[in-house]
């Protein structure tokens, strides 16, 4: 099996690249990606010795790259997106681009080539739920920052092509992800190495948001399963549908790394900040997949892959994280409280 991996240089994608050329001798894969601030080209290091890696620079917005690589492979997984909630309350226009229009790019060279599009979405598109509510594949489309709204717009484009034109396509939807190779912006690999070097951890409000969080690896094996398995035109959602409050979530960091919990600081919360998202996953469950990794062993796990590869997120950290960093929690920080 041939695939094409868009965004396979970033969190999720470089995790499903590893696991699919460990689990199958049969596979190969392109990887496609921008190589923006998110993607690291050594999120694929001790890949290169393997003849099924090809990698390839450049963007899916670029239709005439698009149709020359798709012309080699039986199956594109997108997870190419512009994915950080904060930025796209901060400048919108990247998300729009690349989540909308990018995908555009690739179903029509999907179509025309006639080959499998599986698009990576995520639980935020139903917006706000609440308690004890979940939404399952049928629930309404509630986004509600300039993020969810982008991916929304480029499920139903998913959806239109499966309509319009008969595509083979399907659509997953994903909760938190965590685990290695995580650029250091969102809660867990942001608030892990700041607590490894003591440094404020910025919880927004009062830290009482549920997320249904899930380990990287449980949510690629239910890709791979999905990629063979899952039905032409349907929507899969992937969980644990263990929601648990983000301040929860703080506290098990500050122990695992031995931090001071004094350095937990409640700061001015963000715009628009849903309370809870919560998954129903039967649809998945049928199919025979379920999580295989706890929270607590993931997150165990996941501090310690911070801890050893430490000249890794410190190179993340550069010159341009520290510009962003300031100007979403400088201003913040300076009226927090403990």
């Amino acid at each position: 099996m041939r695939l094409l991996v868009t965004g396979g240089a970033g969190f999720i994608g470089s995790n499903f690249v590893r696991l699919a050329l460990a689990g199958r001798a049969d596979i190969s894969v392109t990887v496609l990606d921008k190589l923006t601030y998110a993607g690291n080209r050594e999120n694929l290091a001790g890949l290169d010795e393997d003849g099924r890696l090809h990698f390839v620079q450049g963007d899916i917005c670029d239709a005439s790259l698009v149709h020359d690589l798709i012309g080699d492979v039986d199956a594109i997984i997108n997870f190419a997106a512009e994915t950080h909630v904060d930025r796209s309350i901060q400048a919108s226009g990247d998300f729009v681009r690349t989540d909308v229009e990018g995908t555009r790019t690739l179903l029509d060279a999907a179509r025309t080539k006639g080959v499998r599009h599986v698009q990576i979405s995520t639980d935020e598109v139903y917006g706000d739920i609440a308690a004890p509510l979940r939404s399952d594949e049928t629930a309404p489309l509630r986004p509600r920052s300039p993020y969810s709204a982008s991916k929304a717009a480029g499920d139903l484009m998913v959806q239109a092509y499966v309509h319009t034109y008969g595509l083979d396509a399907i659509i997953t939807r994903c909760s938190n992800n965590y685990g290695p190779f995580q650029y250091p912006e969102k809660l867990i690999p942001l608030f892990i190495t700041n607590a490894l070097e003591g440094l404020p951890l910025p919880v927004y409000g009062d830290g009482m948001q549920e997320r249904d969080w899930l380990f990287v690896d449980d949510h690629c094996r239910a890709l791979m399963l999905l990629l063979e398995s899952g039905q032409p035109g349907e929507i899969y959602n992937i969980g644990s549908e263990l929601e648990r409050p983000n301040l929860e979530v703080v506290n098990a960091i500050v122990r695992l790394t031995g931090a001071d919990p004094a350095i937990i600081r409640h700061v001015v919360d963000r715009l628009g900040h849903d309370r809870r998202y919560a998954l129903d996953c039967s649809k998945l469950h049928s199919l025979g997949w379920s999580p295989a990794v706890s929270f607590a062993d993931g997150l165990g796990a996941t501090v310690e892959w911070y801890r050893a590869h430490e000249s890794w997120w410190r190179s993340c950290r550069s010159t341009a994280f520290d510009t962003y960093y300031a100007g979403q929690y400088g201003e913040r920080l300076e009226t927090a409280r403990a």
